[in-house]
């Protein structure tokens, strides 16, 4: 039978360093879920979020990415999501919307802008025509969505998983 010992923190995986993805969100209703989407930022390397508004980050919840990762506060995503355009990312949204793909089927880019929705609104529809694609996680019961840091930590990792360690 094989033994198993836990190992408390281990060091990150080996990986060339921070990934070029990068996490926008609107005006959060929750800090706490705003804490959760930056500290899982941070677990998957990624370069920098960008939240709206004025928001307190936990940082009991968010620890060590808060030292990683860079956060930028803007007052709205439009400006910001043409500029990442403009640097060759690639915009997708995490979105139950017409037209969008299944999350484990969607081919990340190496560099991608991955718009979270508000908890209660989604994405704003002004925000929904900029983006180059919109992905969804199935729901097998209820409730019919996911919490929005949870739907975002399922994304990130994903985009992660597609492109392993090296970075695509």
């Amino acid at each position: 039978m094989t033994e198993f010992t836990h190992v408390r923190h281990k060091p990150p995986s080996d990986s060339p360093g921070a990934r070029e993805l990068i996490v926008a969100c609107p005006q959060m209703r929750s800090n706490v879920n705003l804490s959760r989407i930056i500290r899982v930022a941070g677990c998957c390397g990624a370069r920098r979020v960008i939240v709206c508004g004025k928001q307190k980050i936990d940082r009991k919840i968010a620890r060590d990415a808060l030292d990683q990762i860079e956060i930028e506060t803007r007052r709205s995503l439009p400006p910001v999501l043409k500029r990442l355009r403009e640097e060759d990312y690639q915009l997708v949204g995490l979105e139950q919307a017409t037209n969008s793909q299944c999350l484990y089927e969607f081919p990340f880019r190496k560099r991608t802008a991955l718009v979270i929705g508000h908890e209660r609104l989604g994405i704003a529809e002004d925000v929904l025509k900029l983006l180059d694609h919109v992905v969804e996680i199935p729901v097998y019961g209820q409730p019919l969505s996911f919490n929005a840091a949870t739907a975002a930590s399922m994304a990130m990792y994903e985009y992660c998983r597609q492109l392993g360690e090296t970075q695509g």
